[in-house]
């Protein structure tokens, strides 16, 4: 064990890494309720996609664990899966079967940059204001869906939204899960997400939102999962909406993930060739997702919950992805929480991303405004890629009209573009 994890190097223990991986675990273990509600919400299949999800979570810890020997979970992303549901299959109409074909071709991309210097190109070119903004504009997205599936918030034909009616049983239901979910994550309870979905799932019932039917067949069985697994399409292959997903897929993974594997490589670990290691087997983690059935993994924020406690290597990965292979026998019950029980997760995990806002220099226009108009359209265009594309076009622009053109590195002009060539496509489709 020693010599795959290097303990004495690290200077921790099997222990520290078993608590480490169960720390995490419990910090993460909701992606398996909330990503397969969202991607069925693009017409995934439900309880396949919980599987998926499981999978997906379980082999891309185990091998970033393995393989790169630090301590990172791979689950599918917040944000990415939105993407997927609500981008490419509600709005550019793509199957659901093409939009896993558009994964599978944005982990092929997002592997030719890891595993070429291409990484190392991107990694000093995009700006910081960029890669937090759109942090930041996922998470006011997110939690712009939370309040939505609680029905705290309602579409109006007027309006982004109007009041929901709160004294419906099921919004005072999703404002009660969301008020002990509040208690739960400031008092630090571990695992509190965890116990907000199963206490969400407990409420609905009492209030008679949520019914259960004691005759039904809550057995497991694999059989199901062939609806997703390998059933991703490339029929689709020639069409610009596909290259737009795949494209858009690829610039997500790529940007996001070298924030947050830099944020923690590069402060909390030792050795300067994590880095690389962690995005190359991130990128082989989110290629698989096309052939597993979920949208793409990314390294988990949550991550930090596991490093919080002393976790060091990769035992820490591989401890937390055993335990998700451990939930598959439960999935049929996985199937049974309504949306109000995850509501107050993507709420909560809005929130969390939204404080990197105090890393943007709004009072530098050239940088504040780019990141502005990130921000505020992902959430009001309900379009990730849409609000990164303006932010990108955006920067250089800004950064010309500001004499800052030193500022702009080669590659950002090449990005820049690549986002104008998807705007104009999608016009002209």
């Amino acid at each position: 064990m020693d010599k795959i994890f290097h303990f004495t190097k690290e200077k921790t223990t099997i222990k520290q890494e078993v608590t480490a991986g169960l720390t995490v675990f419990f910090a993460v273990v909701y992606i398996i309720a909330v990503n397969s509600s969202i991607l069925a919400e693009g017409g995934v299949p439900r309880n396949p996609a919980i599987l998926a999800t499981i999978l997906a979570s379980a082999l891309g810890s185990i091998f970033t664990g393995l393989y790169s020997n630090t301590p990172l979970v791979m689950i599918p992303g917040m944000g990415v899966n939105a993407l997927f549901s609500y981008t490419i299959v509600n709005t550019m109409g793509l199957s659901w079967e093409s939009a896993l074909g558009a994964v599978l071709i944005s982990g092929i991309l997002f592997a030719i940059v890891a595993f070429t210097p291409l990484w190392r190109i991107l990694m000093t070119s995009i700006p910081e204001s960029l890669k937090t903004s759109i942090t930041v504009g996922i998470g006011l997205f997110l939690a712009l869906l939370g309040l939505q599936k609680s029905g705290v918030i309602i579409p109006s034909p007027t309006g982004f939204g109007t009041l929901g009616n709160l004294a419906s049983m099921e919004v005072l239901a999703a404002l009660l899960t969301f008020i002990i979910a509040l208690f739960l994550y400031i008092r630090n309870v571990s695992g509190n997400f965890l116990l907000t979905i199963l206490i969400g799932t407990i409420i609905s019932f009492l209030f008679g939102v949520n019914s259960f039917d004691f005759n039904q067949n809550l057995s497991f069985s694999l059989t199901g999962y062939n609806e997703v697994f390998m059933k991703f399409s490339l029929k689709d292959i020639g069409t610009i909406p596909f290259w737009i997903a795949s494209i858009s897929f690829a610039l997500v993974l790529i940007f996001s993930n070298m924030g947050v594997i830099n944020a923690y490589v590069g402060e909390m670990l030792s050795s300067p060739n994590k880095f690389h290691k962690s995005f190359k087997a991130n990128a082989v983690s989110a290629l698989t997702c096309g052939f597993l059935g979920t949208s793409p993994t990314v390294t988990a924020a949550e991550s930090a919950a596991g490093i919080a406690v002393g976790g060091k290597t990769g035992l820490t990965s591989v401890i937390a992805g055993l335990l998700f292979l451990l939930c598959i026998p439960i999935i049929p019950l996985v199937s049974l929480i309504p949306d109000l029980a995850v509501a107050p997760v993507f709420i909560i995990i809005g929130l969390l991303m939204v404080q990197n806002i105090t890393k943007i220099d709004f009072s530098d226009y050239s940088e504040g405004i780019a990141s502005f108009l990130t921000i505020i359209l992902i959430p009001f265009t309900s379009d990730i890629v849409t609000g990164m594309g303006f932010g990108f076009i955006a920067y250089p622009l800004l950064k010309i009209i500001s004499s800052a053109k030193r500022d702009i590195s080669p590659a950002l002009y090449i990005i820049a573009l690549l986002f104008v060539l998807n705007f104009v496509f999608t016009i002209l489709y």
